[in-house]
């Protein structure tokens, strides 16, 4: 499975974000799908995560309430829908998958994206 991420940019605190993961491959709907974030010095840390189906989802107590994850088997697609953005939020955003069940470890996905910016200004 390949990933890429997009959708990162520069918005003001208080302002909305869309981050879409695009899969290519087969049997995405067969892999568990999750956002890391990793802001400068320090580590990788997750944010959310979405079950195959897209009915269970899990999120960071940092982010619950203002981020969304949601998914697309059809178009195999990961999407992070980000509103009430924090300066705090500012991170370089990974989506990753996994054919296992969900984790809120890095280490435990098998396939990353590449990574988009967010910056959040004061």
């Amino acid at each position: 499975v390949q990933l890429q991420a997009s959708g990162g940019g520069l918005v003001q605190a208080g302002g909305s974000l869309r981050l879409s993961c695009a899969a290519s491959g087969r049997a995405f709907s067969s892999y568990v799908a999750g956002w890391f974030r990793q802001a400068p010095g320090k580590e990788r840390e997750f944010v959310a995560g979405i079950s195959r189906s897209g009915g269970t989802t899990d999120y960071a107590d940092s982010v619950k309430g203002r981020f969304t994850i949601s998914r697309d088997n059809a178009k195999k697609r990961v999407y992070l829908e980000m509103n009430s953005l924090k300066p705090e939020d500012t991170a370089v955003y990974y989506c990753a998958v996994r054919p296992l069940g969900s984790s809120w470890y890095a280490d435990e996905y098998d396939y990353w994206g590449q990574g988009t910016l967010v910056t959040v200004s004061s």
